[in-house]
């Protein structure tokens, strides 16, 4: 691909990827919750994710999804499930009565921090959870690709600058985490910020649910 076609590519991944989304959102809760170190298991899920999706439209799997509508609804009720999961369980979840007390450290639903294998899952789950990720690559990708050229490294150069641009954008919103997370050692604004949060992913996934392909 030409230089000129790379700049545009990387425009259009830097203006995609800042959107807020459900990936956003929930690094920078974990970024709250456990701060910018162990987030980086968060962000190390949702860009697995959407590198391994960012593959396998590259494979066809795009122009399949497209062709069985029906398959394509069931992955997208499946996603929508598990965001709205993720939006109830935060609204219901516990804050612990000392976490006024508590110096240093935010208090919100899990006061003790998770393994980063549980924060990489989390991350992996939300991040593949929306196939209309998959159809948005399928779609994106071929416009930026010159056929007259071999089409394998011009997909690694795609791939490794969106890989960039998001993780660039997965610290922003992490830092941003960290900084609301020194104000929630407050059990009562530790609360609020769980109901947020939990409405916000049960809108995620509201949206998801109703939004035809």
């Amino acid at each position: 691909m030409s230089l000129h076609t790379w700049w545009l590519y990387l425009a259009t991944v830097f203006v995609v990827s800042a959107i807020p989304g459900p990936n956003m959102l929930l690094i920078m809760t974990h970024g709250a919750q456990y701060g910018l170190r162990r987030s980086s298991a968060t962000m190390a899920g949702c860009l697995s994710a959407l590198v391994l999706m960012l593959s396998v439209s590259a494979a066809g799997l795009g122009v399949f999804l497209q062709a069985w509508p029906a398959m394509f609804n069931a992955l997208r009720l499946i996603g929508a499930a598990y965001l709205v999961y993720l939006g109830v369980k935060a609204w219901i979840a516990r804050v612990p009565e000392e976490a006024e007390a508590t110096a240093g450290q935010p208090a919100l639903a899990a006061a003790s921090a998770r393994r980063a294998g549980a924060l990489y899952r989390n991350g992996f789950l939300v991040a593949s959870s929306n196939p209309k990720a998959i159809l948005f690559a399928a779609a994106l990708l071929p416009q930026f690709i010159d056929a007259s050229r071999p089409t394998l490294p011009q997909f690694g150069v795609l791939v490794a600058t969106f890989a960039v641009v998001e993780v660039s954008w997965y610290l922003v919103y992490a830092c941003c985490g960290t900084r609301i997370g020194a104000t929630l050692k407050r059990r009562r604004v530790a609360k609020a910020f769980n109901r947020l949060t939990g409405g916000v992913f049960v809108g995620f996934g509201a949206m998801m649910a109703l939004v035809r392909q």
